[in-house]
């Protein structure tokens, strides 16, 4: 029975996929969870790269290290380099491949929470909006002006000069203008909502009028509980009052379907990885 009921989500995932004239995917930390990215957990990858850190400060997981109060700037920058270099450096996670597959034919649109740069490793800018932010990005602290900058390359250089969990004190980020702290352009108290973010808000708005009286699919894959304002809720006021719009959300713990949209909605309580592995290979 239960391999049946998959097997029919699958079908109808698939028919919903063929039928729609456009595709709005939201995706967000359990799509990376799914290719062996997680944030919130102690596993090889965080060992791999953080397990320094984690020994030095008990820190156990991304998310952990991320908002742990440092002693000093040497050490926190010593684990942002990390984090950024993370990001930068692991190969694309396989649901991201697979998604394109289904997805590169049809006109689509994807709006993520992730700041992991997965989403915008595989799909063409243009069709991506990461509304959060950017791990790879940094900004002003302040902030004292509305400027983004590319921060890989200068991480990677930056590790290179780790002394246990430090960084020299020369090397500790500036910002350009007013000589003040640099942060991670990721959403916090300081992040710097300018012209980037509004485009990235923009590109998105733009695609959702110019489809809004079209056969619409809301893809939702791995959004949970935490930050519902920004995905689902949104998708679920969308589904609702657009007249030919469906709702399919995939997620093995937090897959919800109002009863609103029962006649207009599927959830899938399964693995996103396996869910969309399954609807390649049966292509």
């Amino acid at each position: 029975m239960l391999l049946q009921q998959y097997q029919d989500n699958i079908a109808t995932l698939r028919q919903k996929i063929q039928e729609a004239e456009a595709i709005v995917v939201g995706g967000a930390a359990g799509m990376s969870a799914a290719a062996g990215y997680n944030w919130y957990q102690d596993d090889a990858n965080f060992r791999k790269y953080f397990n320094t850190f984690a020994q030095e400060y008990g820190i156990d997981s991304i998310f952990g290290g991320f908002y742990y109060k440092f002693r000093t700037e040497e050490e926190r920058w010593a684990y942002l380099a990390t984090l950024i270099n993370f990001v930068a450096e692991v190969p694309i996670g396989q649901p991201y491949k697979d998604l394109y597959k289904i997805l590169q034919d049809k006109n689509y649109y994807i709006l993520t929470t992730n700041q992991d740069t997965q989403f915008l490793q595989v799909f063409p800018e243009e069709k991506v909006s990461a509304i959060q932010g950017n791990w790879t990005y940094l900004q002003c602290g302040r902030p004292c002006h509305d400027g983004i900058y590319p921060y890989a390359e200068q991480a990677k250089e930056l590790c290179a000069h780790i002394e246990g969990t430090r960084i020299p004190s020369s090397l500790v980020p500036k910002c350009p203008k007013c000589g003040g702290h640099m942060e991670l352009w990721v959403r916090s108290f300081v992040f710097l909502e300018g012209d980037k973010y509004r485009s990235e808000h923009s590109k998105y708005r733009e695609f959702l009028r110019e489809n809004q009286n079209k056969k619409v699919l809301f893809l939702e894959l791995g959004v949970g509980q935490m930050t519902p304002m920004f995905i689902k809720e949104p998708f679920w006021n969308m589904t609702y009052n657009w007249q030919d719009a469906y709702y399919i959300t995939i997620n093995p713990n937090d897959a919800l379907l109002p009863r609103e949209l029962e006649d207009k909605g599927l959830a899938i309580h399964e693995d996103i990885a396996q869910v969309i592995h399954d609807l390649v290979s049966d292509r």
